[in-house]
């Protein structure tokens, strides 16, 4: 491999290590119980590629380059594949770090290696920090080579230097190339995809972190409508959950009988403040549990939430407009959350949609960045012209949208982080094969910001086209399938606030089957059935996964039994 592997100027070897099977998988320390064991014999090689950006040592924005952890299966084990993992929110690791293995959330790279027999990689795409401030100067000016390693240019060098690596170990080249990713890992896939449609014959882009700029600022509304609407205070975890879960019993229903989660949220238009069972009865309601009651205010702030942003704060009533339409009019910046999510308490970061615990620091990262005004930022966000004082705080409808407008405008400066663009022409044409599942109720980013990207990839093929075929829809799905899950939050969780709800979500084996079966068996996607595993407290329960625009319709039958939906 010393011989075969020509590293570019811009690329340095940090370290290459062999491990047997059965060896912890440790670079430095003692092995535990939970170290992870090689499942079959690897080389482990730590790669920097440069020329990543100078400043001050203590700048999170100085970085060094893009570092890289490629895993590469003993010879004869090799299954001439490379199968390469998304990262996930700043996407940012440890793959610089001398005597630290990086971890992915998705999937082991060490064990896609092992176990499946694929050359396998990770990437900090550029930094080591977990939150945004290293896509800002010392200055306070924009980070452009931060935002282009972190945007596009990490995952590209990776994927050249993992197949450049595997034809001097192996000494052939690899037959096929795979992404596969989720959230941030999905907008990286989607990425590839766009700008550098040659890179992989087959992609997985799940609950995909596209429109960047636009989900992460609207994902401050709620906690903006704390400020504006409720003078700062904001409702409890219980009282946002009560209502949370009374908008999903309202909805549930399937054949007489509730299913636990929403087959098609948008045809939900609860409103909690024609509901007397959740308001105050000083609010007209009958509900006398101070803990879990709530005001018309606090009433209408949810519904606001479920909307999606305005310019003005302003939100229509329910039964005549929920936000789900894909395209946005009037003052409407952005899509809302589904009714039924758990939006006061999230496991991804540790923020909150509305509720008691702090926003989401992507969401006060991303405005700190757009106006270039670190002290937006919470205490987290670190700059040397001013670290962040939760100064987000004082932001008005107003200015959420103008952050939303200039956003929009800076994505140039920000290496088009929104990977919006809808020419996948190229991707197609080479042949490549694009799979997406998201959940009909993430609970971080909403779904329909998805939908209006896949509409407007189709409506780009179309023109394109001299005989498109019949249906808006049937261009892309020759090369692209799009999966609505029910009730599946963000990252394949259960997103709704009913612990039980125990919705069927697609397993990454799953995933990558039907993608492998795609590439290399020409065996088209379709309909997917899925049971979930039957918990202590809750039934295994059925559903078909639908190739979009096609949506899981109960026809008649047990309402747990896939069998008993049509996708149509």
């Amino acid at each position: 491999m010393k011989t075969g592997f020509a590293p570019d100027a811009n690329t340095t070897i940090l370290l290459a290590k062999s491990f047997k099977k059965g060896d912890p998988l440790l670079l430095s320390g003692t092995a535990t119980s939970t170290t992870p064991i090689a499942q079959s014999d690897l080389c482990l090689v730590k790669l920097i590629v440069g020329p990543g950006h100078t400043g001050p040592s203590d700048a999170p924005s100085t970085s060094a380059g893009i570092g890289i952890e490629i895993w590469l299966p003993g010879k004869v084990a090799w299954n001439k594949k490379i199968h390469l993992i998304g990262g996930t929110g700043w996407a940012g690791g440890t793959q610089t770090t001398p005597g630290v293995i990086s971890f992915s959330p998705l999937a082991s790279p060490w064990d896609v290696a092992g176990v499946e027999g694929a050359v396998s990689a990770t990437t900090d795409t550029g930094h080591t920090v977990s939150n945004g401030d290293f896509l800002m100067n010392p200055d306070g000016t924009v980070n452009t080579v931060g935002w282009s390693d972190f945007s596009e240019r990490g995952i590209h060098e990776m994927t050249v230097k993992a197949k450049a690596l595997a034809r001097a170990y192996y000494g052939s080249d690899a037959k096929y190339a795979y992404w596969h990713g989720s959230s941030t890992g999905g907008r990286q896939g989607l990425k590839q995809a766009q700008a550098y449609p040659g890179d992989f014959d087959g992609i997985i882009a799940s609950s995909p972190a596209i429109n960047w700029t636009r989900f992460n600022t609207a994902m401050l509304y709620g906690q903006l409508i704390t400020q504006r609407d409720l003078g700062g205070v904001a409702m409890s975890v219980a009282q946002v959950n009560a209502v949370s879960a009374a908008a999903l019993n309202a909805c549930d229903l399937v054949g007489g009988k509730h299913l636990g989660f929403l087959i098609d949220p948008s045809q939900c238009t609860y409103d909690p403040q024609q509901d007397p069972q959740v308001l105050c009865t000083g609010s007209g309601g009958s509900n006398t549990d101070p803990t879990t009651c709530i005001s018309g205010a606090q009433a209408q702030s949810l519904n606001k939430v479920w909307y999606g942003p305005t310019r003005d704060g302003s939100v229509p009533a329910p039964a005549t407009d929920t936000g789900y339409a894909v395209g946005l009019t009037g003052s409407h910046l952005w899509y809302g959350y589904p009714r039924g999510a758990p939006l006061a308490t999230s496991p991804f970061g540790g923020g909150a949609i509305l509720g008691p615990v702090n926003p989401q620091t992507l969401a006060t990262d991303t405005v700190a960045l757009i106006r270039q005004g670190p002290t937006l930022g919470t205490p987290s966000f670190l700059n040397a012209t001013g670290n962040g004082v939760d100064g987000w705080k004082n932001l008005s409808y107003s200015d959420l949208g103008s952050i939303f407008d200039r956003g929009n405008s800076l994505q140039t400066e920000f290496s088009r982080i929104n990977t919006d663009n809808p020419d996948l022409t190229a991707f197609q044409a080479r042949g490549g094969k694009l799979i997406t599942f998201v959940g009909q109720s993430d609970d971080l980013i909403p779904h329909q910001g998805l939908l209006q990207y896949y509409a407007a990839v189709a409506n780009q093929l179309n023109a394109s086209l001299k005989s498109p075929p019949t249906g808006t829809f049937a261009a892309v799905n020759s090369f692209y399938k799009l999966y609505l899950v029910p009730g599946m939050g963000h990252y394949g969780t259960n997103g709704t606030v009913n612990v039980d709800a125990n919705p069927p979500v697609p397993g990454e084996a799953l995933k990558y089957a039907m993608l492998t079966d795609w590439v290399e068996k020409d065996i088209e996607p379709g309909r997917v059935d899925v049971t979930s595993t039957a918990t202590a407290t809750a039934p295994a329960k059925g559903q078909p996964f639908c190739v979009y625009p096609l949506k899981a319709t109960y026809q008649s039958g047990d309402i747990l039994a896939a069998g008993s939906y049509a996708c149509r």
